[in-house]
């Protein structure tokens, strides 16, 4: 029994010494892996510039032009009920299985087929604009009538670091780029504000963006709001901020604080 205890008193410092050895590389790794794992809490804000604006932004945004490939909700409003159902009668339009709103799709030639006018010519324009178009050339037909038109089936592309991945369909002829972040569910906790990427085709060229949009002048740039077909993508953090629940990493530092809490408690310091 002596034995026993003797050998255990002989034995307990050379393990000491040996851990000793050890404590201050894990006291490194640990501050090493702490300070690189640390993101600052200005790259998980929005608009950190706020207090500084001195005025309002103004963007540069024009309407979208209606182009091949789009679909178009057309609705003649008159107080003839026959005319009513002849122009806005189902079989004369395709359905849109996505968002059961029926409309017309432009083709290549940026042409529509419409009821008794036939071919109508509409890529180039604004809504407003067809809507003037479409309602002059029905005056021969239903005097006194109204031609509403409204995009349909307008889509954007989320990816990257958000909450939901996919496509996203809207009505309006454009959204902003937060609303357009936000139908993918807003960013997650790896996702970076500063380095987000637009890819927009026009004129047959695939163009890419980067925003930030931690500052607040991203709303006076043409990209602030979103086209149908562009692709929004996130790209992620360099660094993972130590406050979310990384796995790996809160591992890593439970191992090393359970060493040196242990340490602690026998006695034994860095400096020792």
């Amino acid at each position: 029994m002596f034995c026993i205890i003797n050998n255990d008193v002989q034995i307990w410092p050379t393990m000491i010494t040996r851990v000793k050895s050890t404590l201050r590389p894990a006291l490194i790794l640990f501050l090493v892996i702490a300070a690189s794992s640390c993101v600052p809490s200005k790259k998980l804000k929005y608009f950190n510039d706020i207090d500084d604006i001195q005025a309002p932004y103004v963007s540069p945004q024009k309407d979208k032009a209606i182009a091949p490939g789009d679909r178009l909700f057309i609705r003649v409003l008159s107080i003839d009920e026959e005319a009513n159902q002849i122009f806005n009668s189902v079989d004369n339009i395709t359905a849109n299985n996505t968002s059961n709103i029926i409309g017309y799709g432009i083709n290549q030639e940026g042409n529509i087929d419409f009821p008794f006018v036939g071919k109508v010519k509409l890529s180039g324009m604004t809504i407003a604009e067809a809507s003037e178009k479409m309602t002059g050339l029905l005056k021969e037909y239903v005097p006194g009538s109204e031609v509403v038109i409204k995009y349909i089936d307008n889509r954007v592309t989320v990816m990257g670091e958000v909450n939901a991945q996919g496509v996203y369909s809207f009505s309006e002829d454009k959204i902003n780029i937060y609303k357009a972040l936000a139908l993918g569910g807003g960013l997650t906790r790896w996702g970076n504000r500063e380095n987000v990427v637009l890819m927009r085709n026009e004129n047959g060229r695939i163009t890419h963006y980067k925003l930030d949009l931690s500052s607040s002048e991203i709303a006076g740039k043409d990209q602030f709001y979103v086209r149908p077909n562009d692709v929004v993508v996130v790209e992620p953090l360099k660094r993972i901020s130590a406050s979310y629940q990384n796995t790996t990493f809160n591992t890593v530092l439970g191992a090393l604080s359970t060493i040196i809490t242990i340490l602690i408690f026998a006695g034994v310091s860095p400096g020792n």
